[in-house]
């Protein structure tokens, strides 16, 4: 197989496992409360990832102290609050609008680098980009005004605060250059994350006695832990090596297509027409601050 036509297979694969790991959230909701569901699959998944960091890397484990700030930071930002915040807000919403929400995360990338990254400016255009992508946000909710505290319009604003929080982790660790396997840092702070969201679980009166153990609640836990977590991201880390952050971050914009499709097909799911314009107004802010990466990119091709 040819190496361009096994990339576009590679992305297309992605984009439908993490597409459908919005759906899997969405039933398994139904048989676990939230945030013990989140920390169960890092629970797994941390554990899967760090024996291939084992197998795979020279490094298994952080040794020194920015690399252990490097794994607190992701185990904080891109684990816990991400998926804390992510799963609680699924129950007030569909999949395909959970997705495109978090597609938003390449624009609010953008958006902390410019405040946090001393070399990262934004043109005229990048700045209407965010205001665009943020202006999909709020035609996808498309809140009552006479009541912007119903549950979903709540649910929307905490997968908002999820998408926030994983482009907050992601720029945080940009800034620490330390040369830690990415395979390594990903399963620690996997296991961080999930220790981390257990505690928010315990506070929250969570009880796995609440747990429904169904065949339905099994296999949602074991797809997310096995397909869209531990096989996700190993076709992750070797896209990214292939095809470099730009490309790799449009499966952002592939992957709410792919929920769209299971939430109807397995969950009966029908994604309004706010939740299209709002997608489209959010891909088209990506565009605008991307736009030079973007056209690098297809010259390239």
């Amino acid at each position: 197989m040819t190496s361009p036509f096994r990339n576009a297979i590679l992305f297309v694969v992605l984009a439908a496992v993490w597409g459908s790991a919005f759906t899997a959230i969405k039933a398994g909701l139904d048989f676990f409360p939230p945030v013990l569901f989140a920390a169960f699959r890092y629970d797994l998944a941390g554990l899967l990832m760090l024996g291939y960091a084992v197998y795979a890397t020279d490094r298994w484990r952080p040794r020194d102290r920015d690399e252990w700030l490097l794994v607190g930071i992701g185990g904080a930002f891109l684990i816990a609050a991400y998926h804390a915040f992510l799963f609680v807000g699924q129950q007030g919403t569909t999949s395909a609008a959970a997705a495109v929400i978090v597609s938003l995360s390449p624009i609010l990338t953008t958006g902390f680098a410019r405040g946090l990254l001393p070399d990262e400016r934004l043109a005229v255009l990048g700045i209407i980009g965010l205001l665009v992508g943020f202006l999909g946000v709020v035609i996808l909710s498309n809140p009552d005004p006479n009541n912007l505290l119903d549950t979903r319009t709540v649910s929307m604003f905490l997968i908002f605060l999820a998408a926030a929080s994983f482009a907050l982790g992601s720029v945080l660790t940009r800034r620490l250059d330390t040369g830690l396997p990415i395979e390594t840092m990903e399963a620690w702070s996997m296991l961080l994350g999930a220790l981390l969201m257990h505690g928010v679980s315990v506070a929250l009166a969570e009880s796995v006695a609440d747990v429904e153990w169904t065949l339905e609640a099994m296999v949602a836990l074991l797809y997310l832990v096995v397909v869209a977590s531990a096989a996700g991201f190993l076709i992750y880390f070797d896209l990214l090596e292939r095809l470099g952050p730009i490309e790799i971050n449009l499966v952002s914009y592939a992957a709410p297509v792919a929920a769209a499709v299971t939430g109807l097909v397995f969950l009966g799911e029908v994604p309004t027409i706010h939740t299209w314009v709002g997608f489209l107004f959010i891909l088209t802010g990506f565009l605008l601050i991307k736009r030079n990466a973007v056209r690098a990119e297809l010259v390239r091709l």
